[in-house]
């Protein structure tokens, strides 16, 4: 059975059937990476008949699912889980080793930089080569050859070979022409986010853009942002397999889970053969911090709006003064958005003994935005509490997903009202 089926069946009244664009039934593939390399004619002439081994990396294992006419379908997974390679079997790039693909209408890949392009030639002909090979007319490309151009904002560089343009340039020039050729079905993989963000922000235009029209987009990406924005339906691949199919909302929750799953144990430090310097004493050691969610596992990700818990232990090598526990949360962009501390307690803590543990607890529902939150916490001592006996502004991390309509950093609780007066009449 061939990989790639394109039909485009129609009925007796001139009607298109009811049926999905895109039907993937049970795909498969699989790389067979050879264990001894025959790299010169010469080990070829003398060993004709020695068998080359082959190890066997299954990369999509029994893959199946439709992609409706007008659906804008996300595709998400870690690195390594299938994603590019599902994306050029779709594309024809890859022979799928079993199952089917049925491509129902006219089809556009924007997979990997630079496929389609010739280096050695100027962006001019490119632009007008590529046009074609994605299904233009020689009359067509010439006719949208300016509006090409002008949304990639490169008509400087036309003359320019593209051996020399940079990553970005090649992107802005490669989606501008894959937009510009009204093509049934696309194919987006992750190469945008090589693109600054004024030309990110012009292709999430354009996505809404295609929603808007109805046109049927694949996407691949790992902004789940992207996803949650702009996609009806999107799958979860994980080492090959489907593992989650449906509400790109539940999708994204599902990947960012597993992306951001607690790692084991760091091994530990070698020792050199010298022993170095020791360390300097320390009054106290922030011994560890974490983040709990609500039935107290330890977790890298937190859904907004679920209640959390930031763990703080702190332990004294001698005894300490007037003490001050405070613990905050950062943005990644060391903004403070979230602090506490004891300092205002009518009962703060006292003097600390040597060899005593302080383990502190901050609960509170999780108010912030999808994005990295770092947490920092302090030992201060003293009546002015300008004594700092242990500190670390990024002492652990959490990502926080599933925000929606929060304007800002983090959802403050608020009340929101106004007041209406009719116009006053003339005189």
């Amino acid at each position: 059975m061939s990989a790639v089926e394109t039909a485009r069946a129609s009925v007796g009244d001139g009607r298109a059937p009811e049926l999905p664009v895109i039907a993937i039934d049970g795909l498969t593939k699989t790389f067979r990476l050879p264990r001894h390399r025959v790299s010169t004619l010469k080990e070829r002439a003398l060993h004709p008949l020695r068998r080359t081994v082959y190890d066997e990396l299954r990369i999509l294992q029994d893959v199946s699912f439709t992609v409706g006419r007008g659906e804008f379908f996300g595709i998400v997974g870690r690195n390594g889980s299938g994603k590019s390679t599902l994306l050029k079997c779709l594309a024809g790039i890859y022979r799928a080793d079993a199952g089917s693909i049925r491509v129902a209408e006219r089809l556009v890949p924007f997979i990997e930089l630079g496929v389609g392009f010739n280096p050695d030639l100027t962006a001019r002909d490119n632009v007008l080569i590529n046009a074609v090979m994605m299904g233009l007319s020689p009359r067509e490309a010439r006719n949208r050859f300016d509006a090409i151009v002008d949304f990639a904002e490169l008509r400087e560089f036309l003359d320019l070979k593209l051996k020399n343009y940079s990553s970005g340039m090649q992107v802005r020039l490669a989606f501008s022409t894959m937009v510009h050729t009204d093509a049934d079905v696309l194919l987006i993989d992750e190469v945008l986010a090589v693109g600054d963000a004024a030309f990110q922000q012009k292709c999430f235009d354009v996505f809404h853009d295609l929603r808007d029209r109805g046109r049927t987009v694949v996407l691949v990406t790992h902004d789940m942002t992207v996803v949650e924005r702009f996609c009806h339906r999107a799958i979860l691949l994980d080492e090959g397999r489907i593992a989650l199919v449906g509400d790109p909302i539940d999708v994204g929750q599902r990947y960012l889970q597993r992306n951001f799953e607690a790692p084991g144990p760091l091994p530990e430090p070698e020792n050199g053969d010298e022993p170095g310097p020791e360390p300097p004493r320390v009054r106290a050691d922030i011994v560890d911090v974490w983040v709990q969610d609500a039935v107290g596992r330890r977790v890298e990700a937190v859904v907004h709006g679920e209640e959390l818990e930031v763990h703080c232990l702190y332990e004294s090598h001698e005894a300490i003064d007037r003490a001050r526990l405070d613990v905050w949360i950062d943005s990644a962009e060391d903004a403070r958005v979230f602090g506490a501390s004891t300092m205002d307690w009518a009962e703060p803590p006292r003097a600390i003994g040597v060899g005593e543990r302080l383990h502190v607890r901050v609960r509170l529902r999780n108010p912030f935005v999808d994005g990295r939150w770092h947490v920092g916490c302090s030992l201060l001592a003293g009546s002015a509490g300008q004594d700092i006996v242990a500190l670390d502004n990024r002492a652990a991390s959490f990502v926080s997903y599933g925000a929606r309509d929060v304007y800002g950093l983090a959802r403050v609780e608020h009340q929101l009202s106004y007041d209406r007066r009719p116009a006053e009449g003339p005189g």
